[in-house]
């Protein structure tokens, strides 16, 4: 067993999930690729992980220990903790740099870069579909309501997507 590519086959499905049950497509695709584990080691890991109290994503640790023994559901319990670790730490230190005006415009860097991003794929997806004037009304119309802050966003997604389903 490659246990260094192992254990970034986990890691990176438990970053790239949203917990529970979430590793499991991509835990599914790397595993069966590499030769590692079958379709039955997944039923009963699943199996095991609902009988079994506690958090759902501890499905993990047993599919790994069905996989690759003590050694495996080590690095898959490892896998496990380093995300929430990792963001322990990095509060930690925010914590110190928080006020400095450095950080401040290292973040409204991030910022600017994040919208920059978000107008340039909404610019795409405009002229993917055809500019007209009631899309681009209900763009401009949803711009300035996230923009007040007054109505929350999800709210004004929901309406936009109606509107356009209406108008479309």
């Amino acid at each position: 067993m490659d246990w260094p590519l192992f254990f970034w086959v986990v890691l990176k499905s438990i970053l790239f999930s949203t917990g529970g049950f979430g590793p499991l497509p991509s835990l599914h695709t790397d595993f069966i690729a590499y030769g590692w584990a079958g379709e039955n080691q997944f039923t009963e890991a699943l199996a095991v992980g609902q009988i079994t109290p506690g958090p759902n994503g501890l499905w993990v640790v047993s599919f790994c220990y069905l996989v690759a023994g003590f050694p495996g559901a080590l690095l898959a319990c490892l896998a496990l903790m380093l995300p929430p670790l990792f963001i322990v730490i990095v509060e930690r230190c925010y914590v110190r740099i928080a006020n400095r005006p450095t950080t401040h415009g290292l973040l409204d860097g991030v910022v600017l870069v994040i919208v920059s991003f978000n107008i340039i794929i909404l610019a795409n997806l405009l002229r993917s579909n055809g500019l007209d004037m009631g899309m681009l009304s209900i763009v401009v119309i949803s711009a300035a309501l996230a923009l007040s802050r007054r109505i929350s966003v999800n709210l004004i997604l929901l309406s936009a997507a109606v509107v356009g389903a209406i108008v479309g």
